[in-house]
C-alpha cells in the first residue's frame, strides 16, 4: 500500500484514539465512544492531511505538484473543519436550545428529556482553532516519523 497513505490513515486513527485521554483529563470520566465522535482535539482531519503533506515533502520535495495539491488541499480541510463544520455544529445547538424552549413556553414542565434524547441533534460537528492546530502539528509530527521509518537507507 502507498506509504504516504498508510502514514495518514494511522495517524487519523492515532488522533482519534488521543481524544480519549485527553477527554478523560478534562471530563474525569473514560468514554471510548469519543473514538468514533466529530470535533474534539486534536482535528484527525488536520492531523491527517498535515502527515501527508510533511511525508510527500519530505519523500518528493516542496517543489511538486505532488505536495502543491496535498497541501492546497488540506488547508481547505483544516478550513472546513473548524469554520463550516463548526457553525452547522452551532447552528445545531441553537435548534435544540429552540425545541426546549417551545416545551417551556407551551407550559411543559422540564424533566430534562432532550439531555437524556438520542433523537437530539449533534452539536460538536467541527472543531475550534486549537483543536486543528493540534491536529496540524501532530500529523507534522507523524509525517516525518512516518517518512524516516519508510525511508530506504
Amino acid at each position: 500500500m502507498n506509504k504516504g497513505v498508510c502514514t495518514a490513515l494511522l495517524t487519523i486513527g492515532l488522533a482519534q484514539f488521543l481524544k480519549i485521554p485527553i477527554k478523560m483529563a478534562k471530563t474525569g470520566k473514560w468514554d471510548w465512544r469519543t473514538m468514533i465522535e466529530t470535533g474534539g482535539m486534536p482535528s484527525s482531519h488536520s492531523a491527517g492531511v498535515s502527515s501527508l503533506a510533511t511525508f510527500i515533502a519530505l519523500q518528493r520535495g516542496i517543489t511538486t505538484i505532488d505536495f502543491a495539491l496535498s497541501s492546497i488541499f488540506g488547508l481547505i480541510v483544516m478550513y472546513d473543519a473548524q469554520g463550516i463544520r463548526r457553525q452547522a455544529g452551532e447552528l445545531t445547538l441553537k435548534v435544540n436550545e429552540i425545541d426546549e424552549e417551545v416545551e417551556r413556553l407551551a407550559g411543559q414542565q422540564d424533566n430534562h428529556y432532550h439531555d437524556r434524547n438520542e433523537r437530539r441533534l449533534k452539536e460538536i460537528l467541527g472543531h475550534q482553532p486549537e483543536e486543528v492546530l493540534g491536529g496540524a502539528l501532530l500529523g507534522i509530527a507523524t509525517g516525518i516519523i512516518g517518512h524516516y521509518l519508510t525511508k530506504k537507507s
